[in-house]
């Protein structure tokens, strides 16, 4: 099962971060969220992926090339001119890097690697700023039942305020950031078909646009509901919020 990872955008709403490097390199734990990403996946097996670049994304080539200098500890002997790698820690991953251009939409980057993925029945696709405990096993096996072309992770995002309940003047209740607001959105965590390319016309195609509008016109889009964690990585407030859950231990999306 390959996974098409989009995070070649610019990540203007988390600036103070992105000024210097690609929104999935913004650090929670000190690992890129796009590791944390990489995780969920391969703790279900799904162990090949494809990052569409785009924005700054020499700095992604640079970690996975020096992968051993972030993860272990290592000895330079100078004079032989080589490097001796530590309680080495190797993930079973096969990660190929795609430069899809800087300006390039979100489906013209998932046009540009089809030819990666072309030869597959099935392939998974998401974010690089997101993370969740879903069950990829179990959403794999609902997109295998149903048939369709596409399907999407469909979540309900956790309120930013407080809720007030009122009459007249009188607060009757209130509750400190609710759940959820009740709405369904789009969670990324897809699962598509190949011949989902068929719909998207170029790099200037947004696929949140007419690609999934036409596949939900034509009943080739199904929902995967996820009732548990999922959190988006879209503003400092969420980094923030992000990285208090792993430093208490108690990070969600932690299913590895």
């Amino acid at each position: 099962m390959k996974v098409v990872i989009l995070a070649g955008g610019l990540g203007t709403r988390l600036a103070e971060e992105t000024s210097v490097r690609p929104k999935p390199m913004v650090e929670v734990g000190a690992r890129p969220i796009l590791w944390h990403i990489m995780k969920i996946y391969s703790h279900y097996g799904f162990n090949d992926f494809i990052v569409c670049l785009g924005y700054k994304g020499y700095i992604i080539k640079e970690y996975f090339a020096n992968y051993f200098l972030h993860m272990t500890d290592v000895t330079f002997h100078l004079a032989e001119n080589r490097m001796e790698v530590h309680r080495e820690t190797a993930e079973p991953w096969r990660v190929t890097l795609v430069d899809t251009g800087d300006e390039t939409m979100t489906g013209g980057r998932l046009k540009r690697v089809l030819p990666y993925v072309g030869d597959e029945e099935v392939f998974a696709m998401t974010y690089g700023d997101g993370v969740a405990n879903i069950d990829l096993a179990a959403e794999l096996a609902f997109h295998r039942s149903h048939g369709k072309q596409a399907t999407v992770a469909a979540v309900r995002p956790a309120k930013r305020f407080g809720a007030i309940s009122i009459e007249g003047d009188h607060v009757k209740s209130f509750q400190e950031k609710p759940a959820d607001d009740g709405g369904w959105i789009n969670g990324g965590f897809f699962l598509l078909s190949p011949s989902v390319g068929k719909l998207i016309a170029g790099d200037s195609t947004v696929w949140e646009g007419e690609p999934m509008e036409a596949l939900a016109r034509t009943d080739e889009l199904r929902a995967y509901v996820h009732h548990g964690f999922w959190h988006p990585m879209d503003t400092i407030r969420d980094r923030t919020f992000l990285e208090s859950q792993w430093t208490s231990g108690k990070a969600e999306w932690r299913v590895w």
